[in-house]
């Protein structure tokens, strides 16, 4: 039922796009699972005359490694959430956006339409997308309740069926959440050392590590996993597409929350494709089609079913992107 819906609105934005200048470029876009799916890519592919290449990242640690290394050159647009603009800007390998070639900014929900961290003074580097959290999901059968702490996955009872997302920055901000660390975005060299060790000794305990959304539900179907720190509400539609009863909490610790945003990259090629892409996004019913296919929310329509926002740590920027990679490969590292 539901791709039969996401097939019938995919031929109302067909039907509803204002006619557009055809361009026969190619806009390459690097980004999560979930925010170019052929239900939204073929009908701005038919009205635009822009062809759309679309490459997928499993981590913000990946996909900031590829920009450095490309300095920007491989992708026109990417998608980042609203903590990582300084960095990428510091790096020099995204500029702003013209909104005069972006109409339906005018779509973006109040809470939105502003976002102080996308902004540069008068410059517009990020177009908010899509919001949503990092919980964990978990099956029903194994606990008939939800669990009610991060510290589940360190509880030997059940850390040893629980599989936990390969990122850097999620991991040392949940984890400096759970130690009571008052700020889990600027840690000093001793608070880092305190995650570390308790990362350790999680990692001593858990099945496994995964990459990516796809690559979650994949490892939680082939390891007999019941627990997951998960990449957010997608992986619970995905799992349960596939037959598992699965139930999303959100700890009473909190858990992060994210914006994410398009940007543009320092080396886009096609930058007018790029422009007609992110404004088609804006239209009408793609946010909607986002949130009935993966379950996050989208920031041009109201969000039925996600009353949790008031319980997520936002993602803010951090002290050094990099002390935090290097932790995070000491405790992958780690025997």
């Amino acid at each position: 039922m539901r791709k039969l819906k996401s097939i019938a609105l995919a031929g109302l934005i067909v039907a509803t796009l204002p006619a557009a200048a055809h361009s026969a470029g190619t806009v390459r876009i690097f980004t999560f699972e979930g925010y170019a799916d052929e239900e939204w890519v073929g009908p701005f592919e038919a009205s635009t005359g822009c062809q759309v290449n679309v490459t997928y990242t499993g981590s913000v640690d990946e996909l900031f490694a590829k920009m450095i290394a490309s300095k920007g050159a491989d992708y026109d647009l990417i998608s980042i959430d609203t903590s990582l603009f300084p960095q990428y800007i510091d790096k020099g390998l995204i500029v702003p956006f013209d909104a005069q070639n972006i109409p339906n900014l005018k779509n973006l929900l109040p809470e939105f339409a502003d976002v102080a961290e996308v902004m540069a003074g008068e410059s517009r580097f990020g177009i908010p997308i899509a919001w949503g959290s990092i919980g964990l999901i978990y099956d029903k059968a194994v606990f008939p309740e939800p669990p009610t702490s991060w510290n589940a996955l360190w509880d030997p009872a059940t850390a040893s069926k629980a599989i936990v997302l390969d990122d850097a920055n999620n991991n040392i901000v949940n984890t400096a959440t759970l130690l009571g660390f008052e700020d889990p975005y600027n840690l000093s060299l001793e608070q880092f050392e305190q995650v570390k060790q308790k990362l350790i000794e999680q990692k001593r305990s858990i099945l496994s590590y995964y990459a990516g959304f796809e690559d979650g539900v994949n490892v939680w179907e082939s390891s007999g996993a019941s627990l997951m720190f998960s990449m957010g509400e997608s992986q619970v539609i995905s799992l349960a597409e596939r037959g598992y009863d699965v139930g999303y909490a959100i700890p009473q610790e909190g858990a992060i929350g994210w914006l994410d945003t398009w940007a543009l990259s320092t080396g886009a090629q096609d930058v007018e494709c790029a422009h007609q892409w992110v404004d088609y996004v804006l239209a009408g019913d793609v946010g909607p089609m986002m949130t009935t296919a993966h379950g996050y929310g989208n920031t041009t329509q109201s969000n039925d079913g996600l009353d949790y926002a008031d319980r997520l740590n936002w993602l803010r920027p951090v002290e050094s992107l990099e002390m935090r990679a290097q932790v995070w490969s000491e405790v992958k590292a780690s025997q």
